[in-house]
């Protein structure tokens, strides 16, 4: 089951290690009807919104990524509702405590598919989310340690600080 980030501020963090032709799907969770993903693409980090299937996708790119370990991460704030609505507000992508890109959202109210394309981590089972990638987008050439996604209050960088923390003993 998918945290339910419909309707309020959200943010996905994940540890990764990639090599120099890393690729793919880090998380997804819906369709190309609407729903949300991080992948790699050309040593580059995405963080893509598909609101309802609409071009275009609400894209947020890091610059190219060096071999080594990563937290990546990205947070929505949402600030009011839209006039259907739909959330509004502003997103940042990071790159262990970075701010790589950043921009206005909007997120929508309804579910992002009614049955099949769930949360998946590594991969994109359904419909690919975005355009700039074929499902099933299987993450290569490096590894995927953690993901998590959380709706709570705390900051993006107290999360990244935890994560690093935990993983610290590596």
């Amino acid at each position: 089951m998918a945290v339910n980030c419909r309707g309020r501020s959200y943010k996905i963090l994940a540890e990764v290690e990639i090599g120099p032709n890393c690729s793919g799907v880090i998380f997804a969770h819906g369709s190309r009807f609407g729903g949300h993903s991080m992948f790699i693409k050309d040593k580059k980090l995405y963080y893509v919104y598909n609101f309802l299937g609409i071009k275009p996708e609400q894209q947020f790119i890091s610059a190219e990524l060096k071999p080594g370990k990563y937290t990546f991460g990205m947070e929505f704030t949402r600030e009011k509702a839209g006039e259907h609505h739909e959330s509004v507000g502003k997103t940042k992508l990071y790159v262990n405590d970075r701010v790589v890109a950043e921009g206005p959202m909007r997120t929508q109210a309804g579910k992002f598919t009614l049955s099949g394309d769930g949360l998946c981590i590594g991969n994109d089972s359904g419909d690919a989310v975005s355009a700039l990638y074929k499902s099933p987008g299987e993450f290569k050439g490096g590894e995927i340690r953690f993901v998590g996604v959380t709706i709570e209050k705390t900051q993006y960088l107290d999360l990244e600080q935890l994560a690093a923390a935990a993983f610290a003993v590596d």
